[in-house]
């Protein structure tokens, strides 16, 4: 039977633009290409695992649609197309076009109503259909032949919902009676009234009880008490609402096969646009023949449903130079992967092929002094390591690769034989050696690798991945976005080849000549990307931030890795005993207030029928676009006040947050070999330039709380140790006086006086005796919250004050502060002017949607322009004074290391006797980090946890 693809383009395009909403995608010119490359690739997809036969996109055209006519206010809440949406679909349009894919577009028509009456006319025809789309309403359509082709909300795959997925969902014989349920429901998203008190569960109720709309209008005597009268009420309105959530099957466009027949693209064109956007990746896959070969021996390993036919033939990609190569692939069994089941085949004819990309050579003892006696002659040169796993600690060495030369490169396998010890002994003193440079992609991970067997890496470190984030951070820094934006090559790595199964499959298993081309491969693009983004780095005016700010943070950040932090795992099993208890006692304290003594705390759905169905705390409460009551925190924490049940349940949620993501998983953490957790620092992560961690995310323990308190104690030194907690005092604040030059906020710090009873002075026109508690906790948020743009609205909800209160204190404070104000509006200029905030040593944040036409849009890349070298600055003179104490404390042979570093804040696990000497180094290379027109002021405690030096 052959299979028609229709595509939803909006529903699409939406999806992809959102789901890189936080780190957006650019081309060189500084276009939003989030979206286009989201759709083409899903598309892509769809020919190259698919293999339709044929296909079409449709498209909303402009304008209304005969809904609008029905019901003017249709669609009515939704905001305004995002302009980079709008932006996209020209090059979304042209894309199409140039891989002659049909533009379904008919006026006065949805998209869903064009693919709906295309879809049951193939049906009828003996197609097996496919409606590509996340959108619901689809499920009216769904039948023997059409089916909804989506992707799964995690990112990976594709969900195919047949006719029996919907009669269960919904407890319906006939899918089309979906629209009856969507009827009676509503569709917020739409704007479509459904009928007040009658939700998704109530609504596949009636119709899966008594029938369509029409048969419940005609049969209300089987309703009962509220839901009948309102029913009855709204019986104009529920057949409205049927007619504007029926998709339309008789559109008034032609059924014609062929037009819709796959053809060849047109590759030329296509290379053109995505030369434009920046799409290096899929010029790549044209010019290989990748973009549009089926990938059947591939795909059968890692899909669920594998074929099992004896054989299947395919194309599967090269590692040697990116050809497919056609192989004969026996399919193999789920459960039973092996790599040698795909590489066996390959491994002999890939042998023979001549690379184009680069010349690589295998080392053994035969020919190591060959190498070593190369390396001597190089200032500079870059490494690979090659592991058995991705934890760097525990993982085992398989093999290290060079390259000097770009097309050039050697790898050195490493099994832990006596000869295989002899050998990386000999190139122990080359990477010890201070004076020969090194480079590296997330250089950290290999020099975690190289500890483990006793080697440390020195000298200048060149990280690629580093280089990048500073040249760009909202962009992707792996290696393989880079290699393709920058050498127009994205390299195959072994997981690629294989699939998911490549990940439970130790290095040391794969054929020797795959491993060796792969990681010499991976050490030769390193290399290549070095000498363009160093070129970058120097073009940007960042080479000095590389060099004084990131680069000697590399090694400290090692050494804290490797270090890790003891953890008192018996007092954590004691405070989860006492969460749990404290759970349970909460859990049935809510169940009490709200009479209902099976709810399930955990349930969004359940606590939202209680909280607005029962309880009512509110008339109009919010909905989410599964139309579900929202229960999430920010909007419970706005409710706080309507319920005592409120406080309870956010109280309930903070807490089991707590015990699952520290309490329980810390333990789990615990390093068997060292008896410590090795937290991971993340360097090229944040936009703002601040570190972050993983496993466990030390950033996110709650200070102030009890509960995070108790959690800082279970952070212990080791016996003959003490913990020392160091951090800066309103660093932020005093940035801003350093940056505004603001007279007053200046000499508030000069003065020594505590900078938010001096606000409050200011602000409340009392003097500093005469300042009450309350009055400094406003001026405290008002330091805090104006600073970064925040608005009445926010100023009043965190103050619990009227937005006129909250007026008066911003204009008070700006009035106490008008350098502060000025400033802000300065750097808003700057950025729109240049389109980047800078940190004070040159850190720059891109803000493309600085000058956007959209009020929303713009005004949020304005807060960033005020909040980006604020905080970015604190992060430059954090990561300063990181490396100085680092480099005191080796210059002094002192034994105490750094184990953490959270926020504002640097904790040292401190050797009896040493107390001394590393509080004078750590205060005196803090607050000598920067030279500010304030002092920078640091402040330290000892004791035996983080708890008790904090």
């Amino acid at each position: 039977m052959e299979k028609l693809f229709l595509v939803d383009a909006f529903a699409l395009i939406f999806k992809y633009h959102y789901a890189f909403i936080s780190r957006p995608m650019r081309n060189s010119a500084g276009l939003n290409t989030s979206a286009i490359y989201g759709f083409t690739k899903f598309i892509q997809e769809i020919i190259r695992d698919e293999h339709p036969h044929h296909l079409g996109v449709a498209f909303d055209p402009r304008g209304g649609n005969f809904r609008h006519k029905l019901y003017e206010l249709y669609k009515a809440n939704r905001s305004a197309t995002p302009e980079d949406i709008i932006a996209s679909i020209p090059y979304i349009k042209r894309i199409l076009e140039a891989m002659h894919i049909p533009i379904l577009e008919v006026p006065g028509y949805e998209a869903d109503d064009v693919i709906g009456t295309l879809a049951k006319k193939a049906g009828c025809n003996g197609y097996q259909v496919y409606m590509v789309t996340p959108d619901k309403d689809y499920g009216q359509l769904v039948d023997d032949c059409i089916n909804i082709y989506k992707p799964k909300k995690s990112g990976f795959g594709v969900e195919i919902v047949r006719k029996e997925d919907i009669q269960t969902k919904y407890c319906i014989d006939n899918p089309v009676k979906v629209a009856d349920i969507l009827a009676l429901w509503g569709d917020a998203s739409d704007n479509v009234p459904g009928v007040p008190g009658i939700g998704e569960k109530s609504a596949i109720k009636l119709v899966s009880s008594i029938g369509t709309v029409e048969d419940i209008l005609e049969n209300t005597h089987l309703l009962k008490g509220k839901q009948k009268e309102n029913v009855e009420a709204n019986r104009d309105t529920l057949i409205l609402a049927k007619k504007l959530v029926t998709i339309d099957i008789d559109v008034p466009i032609a059924y014609e096969p062929d037009n819709l027949t796959l053809k060849h693209a047109n590759d030329d064109e296509l290379i053109s646009i995505y030369t434009e956007l920046d799409f290096h990746t899929f010029i790549h896959d044209i010019r290989s023949g990748y973009n549009s070969t089926p990938r059947q021996g591939v795909t059968n390993i890692v899909n669920e449903n594998v074929n099992n036919s004896e054989e299947d033939w395919g194309t599967v990609p090269n590692l040697f130079n990116n050809i497919p190569i056609e192989v004969h692939v026996e399919a193999p069994k789920v459960g039973n992967l092996s790599l040698f089941d795909v590489v066996e085949d390959v491994k002999e004819e890939a042998k023979t092929i001549k690379n184009t990309r680069h010349i690589y050579t295998t080392i053994d003892s035969s020919n190591i002094d060959m190498l070593t006696g190369l390396l001597a002659m190089q200032d500079i040169f870059c490494f690979d390591t090659e592991t058995s796993g991705l934890d760097p600690l525990d993982s085992e060495l398989v093999g290290i690769s060079f390259c000097w030369q770009a097309g050039k490169a050697y790898y050195m396998p490493y099994n832990n034989s006596e000869q295989d010890k002899l050998n990386l002994l000999k190139l122990k003193p080359f990477f010890e050696n201070e004076k020969v440079a090194k480079i590296g992609q997330n250089i950290k991970f290999d020099m975690l690798v190289l500890k483990v067997v006793d080697i440390e890496v020195k000298g200048m470190l060149w990280d690629t991945m580093i280089m990048h984030y500073l040249i760009n951070s909202d962009e992707r820094h792996n290696m393989d976005y880079l290699s393709a934006k920058y050498l127009d090559y994205t390299p195959i790595s072994i997981s690629e080849l294989i699939g998911k199964g490549a990940k439970q499959l130790s290095m040391r298993d794969i054929d020797i000549n795959v491993v060796s081309e792969y990681a010499a491969e991976d050490a030769d693009v390193t290399y290549q990307l070095f000498e363009i983004l160093s070129k970058e780095l120097q073009k940007e005016d960042m080479s000095e931030l590389y060099k004084i700010v990131e680069e000697p943070l590399i090694s400290v950040l090692a050494a804290m890795e490797f270090a890790g932090v003891k953890i008192d795992k018996d007092k954590l099993d004691e405070y989860g005993l006492e969460l749990a208890t404290e759970l349970q006692r909460i859990q049935i304290e809510i169940c009490t207030l709200t009479d209902e003594p099976n709810l399930n705390v955990n349930s969004p759905k359940q606590l939202g029928e209680v909280l607005f169905n029962k309880l009512k705390i509110v008339d109009k409460p919010k909905m989410t676009k599964t139309k579900q009551y929202k229960t999430d925190e920010d909007y419970l924490q706005s409710l706080s006040g309507k319920h005592p049940v409120i406080s309870l349940i956010l109280e309930y949620r903070g807490m089991k947050k707590l015990l699952s993501t520290y309490v329980s998983a810390l333990p789990k953490l615990i390093n068997s070999k060292t008896g410590r957790i090795h937290t991971s620092y993340n360097q090229a992560v944040t936009t703002t330039g601040r570190l972050s961690s993983t496993n466990p995310n030390l950033q996110n323990i709650p200070i102030r709380e009890e509960q995070g308190r108790k959690i800082r104690a279970s952070f212990i030194s080791e016996k003959g140790c003490q913990i020392l907690s160091a951090d800066y005092s309103q660093v932020e604040l005093r940035i801003m006086a350093h940056l505004s030059g603001d007279k007053a906020m200046c000499e508030a710090f000069h003065s020594g006086v505590d900078i938010h009873t001096a606000t409050a002075s200011k602000i409340y026109k009392v003097d500093i005796e005469d300042v009450t508690s309350d009055m400094r906790r406003k001026a405290k948020s008002a330091n805090f919250g104006i600073i970064y743009g925040i608005s009445v609205f926010g100023l009043s909800e965190n103050l619990n004050i009227s937005r006129g209160e909250a007026k008066d204190l911003i204009e008070g404070y700006f009035y106490t502060y008008p350098q502060v104000k000025e400033y802000m509006d300065i750097s808003i200029n700057r950025a729109r002017k240049y389109g980047y905030a800078e940190t004070i040593y040159g850190r720059k944040r891109y803000l493309a949607d600085i000058n956007s036409g959209n009020k929303m849009t713009a005004s949020y890349a304005e807060r960033n322009a005020i909040n980006a070298p604020i905080q970015g600055s604190a992060a430059d003179i954090m990561k300063i004074a990181m490396s100085n104490i680092y480099k005191a404390m080796e210059s002094k042979n002192l034994k105490s290391r750094l184990i953490m570093q959270v926020h504002d804040e640097i904790i040292i696990e401190v050797v009896d006797g040493e107390e001394d000497i590393i509080k004078n180094i750590v205060v005196s290379e803090m607050e000598g980090a920067a030279k500010l027109e304030v002092p920078l002021t640091a402040e330290c405690g000892i004791g035996a946890s983080w708890l008790d030096a904090h």
